[in-house]
């Protein structure tokens, strides 16, 4: 065998060695993300993360480009995207051999064990605002500016590596592994439709797409220094949104996943997560802006898509939500969809969340 032949062996070799050991580590950080299933599938596993050090100390990835913008009069909001098409297509190839191993079971939420006020459904899991009625909420005036010459809003994912299924069938394959760093297949081509829309409506938006989970641990400690940064580099960022994927899996093994007919089309549920300050979490100044904020939210877009949200899950977490005058937090299905289903809700979030904000342009 000539030395070019062992060369090319060898490094065969390091980059299966290598792919090895990143699956290893996603597929922990994917057990611990998986979460529980609480009322009406609302998965919370994540961890609080303590104050950091000044944002001089992150190093950002540089923030999406935007893309070339189509005319709104010739833009399909249903229409699945050319890319997400072509990766369905050649996924079916990719995984023919796979086998099932699990069920994936869609279901609609309703408002089934919620507290409900006309549109407005939430699960109150807090201590010291259990009695609250969140309904007053509903008409707690915002005071957000948003200047559409300067950057206003900040998305990001502090679980980046959150992906979905790739193919629609009834079944999950225990090989297939939906977290992944590339940004084609997570959460962040989900993040990319939300950007476009809202720049389309004229608003000024950084979409950061640096990596913030591998490793799993101190996700929210990196996403909290990256929040530092862009705040500091530009003051006029009054609203951040950290967008998520949920995971619900039940005890037999069964994987579920949140869907809703909107448009004649499978969409992914969404689930807002808004905060409050008791116990161990504190520093928490603005929770009721943002509980108002989410609150509004929610409604306006469950009457403009009626279906899409699920209850609204209303605990004492902060999730960096302290850090911003105005802060986000929802997640767009589980792993249990598709990427299709999920990149479909994204456009309508983007597209709702641009129409509520609108009214709040300087």
């Amino acid at each position: 065998m000539n030395r070019n032949k062992l060369i090319a062996i060898a490094m065969v070799l390091v980059v299966a060695v290598s792919l090895l050991a990143s699956d290893s580590l996603l597929q922990s950080a994917a057990m611990v993300s998986a979460g529980i299933e609480l009322p009406q599938g609302a998965a919370v596993l994540l961890q609080e993360a303590p104050d950091l050090p000044a944002y001089s100390s992150f190093v950002p990835r540089p923030p999406q480009p935007p893309r070339r913008p189509v005319p709104l009069g010739d833009f399909d909001i249903t229409a699945t995207p050319a890319d997400i098409a072509l990766l369905m297509e050649e996924a079916w190839y990719e995984f023919a051999d796979q086998v099932p191993d699990g069920r994936i079971v869609p279901i609609h939420y309703t408002t089934q064990n919620a507290q409900v006020w006309g549109d407005l459904a939430v699960h109150n899991i807090t201590a010291t605002q259990r009695e609250r009625d969140i309904s007053q909420d509903l008409t707690h005036p915002l005071s957000l500016q948003l200047d559409p010459n300067l950057p206003s809003i900040l998305v990001y994912h502090t679980h980046t590596t959150e992906g979905f299924e790739l193919i629609d069938r009834p079944w999950y394959a225990q090989n297939w592994n939906s977290r992944t760093d590339n940004y084609n297949r997570n959460i962040v081509r989900v993040g990319v439709e939300i950007v476009d829309m809202l720049r389309r409506a004229g608003f000024n938006v950084i979409h950061d797409t640096t990596v913030f989970d591998v490793p799993f641990a101190g996700a929210y400690d990196r996403s909290r220094l990256a929040i530092q940064y862009w705040m500091a580099r530009y003051p006029s960022i009054v609203l951040t949104i950290d967008v998520h994927r949920d995971a619900i899996h039940r005890a037999n093994g069964d994987r579920i996943k949140p869907v809703a007919d909107i448009l004649g089309q499978r969409a992914a549920q969404v689930m807002f997560i808004a905060g409050t300050q008791e116990g161990n979490v504190g520093n928490f100044p603005n929770w009721e802006t943002n509980l108002a904020l989410a609150t509004q939210l929610h409604v306006f877009t469950q009457q403009r898509y009626p279906g899409l949200m699920k209850p609204l899950l209303f605990t004492a977490r902060r999730f960096n939500m302290d850090l911003a005058p105005y802060a986000l937090f929802f997640e767009i299905g589980t792993d249990a969809n598709t990427l299709q289903e999920a990149v479909f809700t994204g456009r309508l979030m983007g597209e709702a969340l641009a129409a509520f904000l609108l009214e709040y342009i300087k």
